[in-house]
């Protein structure tokens, strides 16, 4: 039944594809898109929720937070069973799949990521996994833009903006926040956008946001009611947060790395691995009872007038009303949180480090604006550093200032913060920049080749297939042979650069036209001159392999028309720069979206 209301539906939005203009259809895409991603939100959300709110309950009747230490095993053991069983035994993870698929398989999502991301999150962080619901609900919204624009026919380019109208319209519903949306899927995942094409994606954004207000409970969303008035005195503390937001996020994106890679290593089964994982992010769990879930609870207590209620439950219940212990358990869950996200992460579940990153930067804050306060420094607002501090982490971590400055301006409910997040956002920024070149996301990317940057032409370059301009049908010449056999090459072909060969295939030189131009109108001299007196060893060679990154710095750096290509150490061919610049600029025409 429910499959013939969806072939109606599909029947209906076909009609008006046909009855509308291209760039008509496109808006009704980006609201469709934008509803069918904040129900995907309102589904992952209310869940994860639901059973926070059922170990809360039954960690007051039992005191003791054990029923928080078994839940992510169950949930992790579940998400890798549903992985075995129900998709084939893998499922990608993280927001630079987007990347990928936009720069190198043309837009195309697998279908199974419209539901596959959404029932291995829920299990996972649902059931307390020490992640968040953010990147796959970015991963959902991209695979509904995506086949959408698959299913009606749409060319690349729209298939490229309904990507980011899915991304922006599952920020802006999980947040509340359309412009934190509009700006992340700009920001972070569309490698290039014009100005036009923002309608589509703001609304797309404003529909996710619309939704999620009207039907998601106000309780799960993170927002703030809380918040002093910024003193310009304190921006030398803002200085030093965005300062220790920037170091923290190179700390946790380096630890979290460490903690995956060891469990990528590890040559056991995949339940052993997510019961070995699982287990040991119990234990932490046990001891830290606020690394459960994403999180978001306890850092809207960490803001509030009460952050002593994050100690209750826990083994340091006694102490609640203690300011150091309880600081000293906020730093300590802190340094423990990218541990507990690596492995829920690396042992097989599935999430995403969205919501960690503004847990650590929400722990960050308040202990730093305590520490101060508590040491007589200075009297600090904690609410607006603990606030501020999301930003700095954030910013740093993903590599998205703007976002990080306007999402926690939006859940913060104004703008009043707006100077401090500034500050705070750029520093981290910087700093992170300096030390980490890629984002968290895209690192993974990076080591494979595929690396995607702020830099355009580099994105761009590292699109391109090497093996698509090489030419190899160039004719070549022995270093023994006479200057006769080169000019009746060239009386009989348009070519004007010749390798040197030997009979193995070994490159020895290279001989250009302009370089025998005078002697070839010379009979004698033509007759008498062996190849190998006139020929030259060529600036730079490139390998196959190469990226055409390397292939354009060689270019720029050799000053030359023509780099001979060697495979396995053999000759190959040739690259002409005027063949790759075509072939960026068609590639660049195509990935702009208009």
């Amino acid at each position: 039944m429910l499959k013939k209301y969806f072939r109606r539906l599909e029947n209906i939005i076909a009609l008006g594809q046909s009855l509308m203009t291209p760039k008509q259809f496109l808006f009704l895409s980006s609201v469709l898109i934008g509803i069918s991603c904040s129900l995907a939100v309102i589904v992952l959300k209310t869940f994860a929720h639901s059973v926070f709110s059922f170990a809360t309950y039954i960690n007051g009747i039992l005191k003791l937070s054990f029923i928080n230490s078994i839940l992510p095993i169950i949930g992790i053991m579940l998400t890798v069973l549903v992985v075995k069983k129900v998709l084939s035994g893998t499922i990608q993870k993280g927001t630079s799949q987007i990347l990928y698929a936009v720069a190198k398989k043309a837009s195309i999502i697998p279908k199974k990521q419209m539901y596959a991301q959404i029932i291995t999150s829920s299990l996972t962080v649902g059931l307390g996994g020490s992640a968040g619901l953010e990147s796959p609900i970015v991963i959902t919204g991209a695979a509904f833009g995506s086949n959408f624009a698959q299913n009606y026919k749409l060319p690349y380019k729209d298939r490229t903006l309904l990507i980011g109208c899915g991304v922006a319209a599952g920020i802006s519903a999980a947040f509340n926040a359309p412009i934190a949306g509009v700006l992340f899927a700009i920001e972070v995942l569309l490698v290039d956008v014009s100005i036009s094409a923002f309608t589509p994606i703001m609304i797309s954004a404003a529909t996710g946001a619309l939704v999620s207000a009207i039907l998601l409970d106000e309780s799960i969303l993170l927002s703030f009611k809380k918040q002093e008035t910024f003193d310009y005195h304190n921006i030398p503390f803002y200085v030093l947060l965005g300062v220790l937001t920037g170091l923290t996020a190179i700390y946790y994106s380096r630890n979290f790395q460490k903690v995956e890679h060891y469990f990528s290593k590890l040559e056991i089964g995949p339940y052993k691995k997510a019961f070995i994982g699982s287990s040991l992010l119990a234990v932490l769990i046990f001891i830290f009872p606020t690394l459960f879930g994403e999180g978001y609870e306890s850092i809207k207590t960490l803001s509030e007038s009460d952050p002593g209620k994050l100690l209750d439950n826990t083994l340091f219940a006694e102490f609640r009303n203690n300011s150091w212990v309880l600081l000293l358990f906020v730093g300590a869950t802190m340094m423990m949180k990218v541990f507990a996200s690596g492995l829920t992460l690396g042992s097989g579940g599935n999430g995403g480090n969205f919501a960690p990153s503004l847990f650590l930067g929400s722990y960050l804050g308040y202990f730093f604006s305590k520490f101060i306060s508590l040491i007589g420094l200075s009297k600090l607002p904690i609410s607006n550093f603990t606030m501020v501090g999301m930003a700095g982490i954030l910013s740093g971590l993903f590599h998205a200032p703007l976002t990080a400055i306007f999402l926690i301006a939006e859940i913060t409910g104004g703008y009043g913060l707006m100077i401090p997040l500034m500050i705070v956002s750029s520093i981290s920024f910087a700093i992170s920049k300096r030390f980490e070149k890629y984002s968290l996301d895209v690192k993974g990317l990076a080591k494979k080749g595929h690396a995607f940057t702020s830099n355009k032409d580099s994105n761009i370059l590292s699109t391109l297939d090497i093996d698509s301009i090489i030419q190899t049908d160039y004719l070549t010449v022995h270093p023994d042979e006479n200057l006769g056999k080169l000019v009746d090459l060239i009386s009989h072909s348009n070519q004007v650069v010749f390798a040197v060969v030997t009979h193995e295939k070994d490159l020895v030189g290279v001989v250009h036209f302009n370089d025998i131009r005078e002697i070839i109108f010379n009979t004698y001299r033509v007759k008498y001159t062996l190849i190998k007196d006139v020929m030259k060893t060529p600036p730079a060679t490139i390998s196959s392999y190469d990226s055409m990154e390397i292939v354009m710095s060689k270019f720029e750096r050799t000053k030359t028309a023509f780099i001979p290509v060697l495979r396995n150490e053999k000759y190959y061919g040739f690259i002409s720069k005027s063949i790759a610049l075509e072939a960026y600029r068609t590639k660049l025409r195509s990935m702009t979206i208009e």
